[in-house]
């Protein structure tokens, strides 16, 4: 069991992340539960690694990784029961229970030739809360059959986390020229980058590094029957 700020600061810290991908500072955690000294927000943080909740990143600044969600297990307010604390956001029963969250439908994305680079526009969808990851995510509609063969189909919608890193091996958004966007598989080598398909009638582009930009990597899919 997690003591009440334990949980106060856990929901607010997945609650940043999702806003703003990334971690809150202690100056930034203590401010929000009202504690005197960074001293209490370490604490804290240590007891929510030991208890599996998080996992402090080595070497890296602010770095968090949420394992497991509190945000279901946190105390109904005493002063009113209606509502549920979460960090410094008050959140009714009937939103909680919402289990949607909503991402812009950014435009299309080529699975095959690519196409002009997406375009914004005002149009979003509904996607399962489980299915998003901490930070900044979009969707955008597939076009064309290059990655079938990964059970990509044309007409899907692809969810995307926005980042500009990737491994190799990972389905990206990647942008070539700073005008075409396609959806592929990435490999790097050395100078150069391999977007390859999952389609054997397309054939695998390999392209100096400087021409390509990772604009974000496939997390989800939605298909409608």
């Amino acid at each position: 069991m997690l003591t009440k700020k334990q949980k106060e600061l856990l929901s607010y810290i997945q609650n940043f992340q999702r806003k703003n991908g990334v971690t809150p500072s202690y100056e930034e955690m203590k401010s929000a539960l009202n504690l005197k000294s960074k001293s209490g927000i370490h604490r804290l943080v240590i007891a929510l690694e030991e208890r599996g909740f998080v996992k402090r990143l080595a070497h890296k600044a602010r770095a968090l990784e949420i394992i497991k969600d509190g945000i279901s297990s946190i105390n109904v307010s005493e002063k009113n029961k209606n509502n549920l604390v979460v960090g410094n956001f008050v959140k009714s029963d009937n939103e909680e229970n919402n289990k949607l969250s909503t991402l812009p439908l950014l435009g299309k994305i080529a699975a095959g030739t690519p196409i002009e680079a997406i375009q914004q526009n005002d149009i979003s969808v509904d996607v399962p809360k489980e299915m998003m990851p901490i930070g900044e995510s979009y969707a955008l509609t597939v076009e064309g059959d290059s990655m079938i063969n990964e059970g990509i189909h044309n007409g899907d919608t692809v969810l995307i986390k926005k980042t500009n890193i990737a491994d190799n091996g990972e389905i990206v958004v990647a942008l070539i020229d700073d005008h075409e966007a396609t959806l592929k598989r990435i490999r790097k080598k050395g100078q150069s980058i391999a977007l390859e398909s999952a389609n054997p009638i397309y054939e695998t582009r390999i392209l100096s590094a400087h021409r390509v930009k990772i604009q974000g990597k496939l997390i989800g899919l939605l298909r409608k029957y």
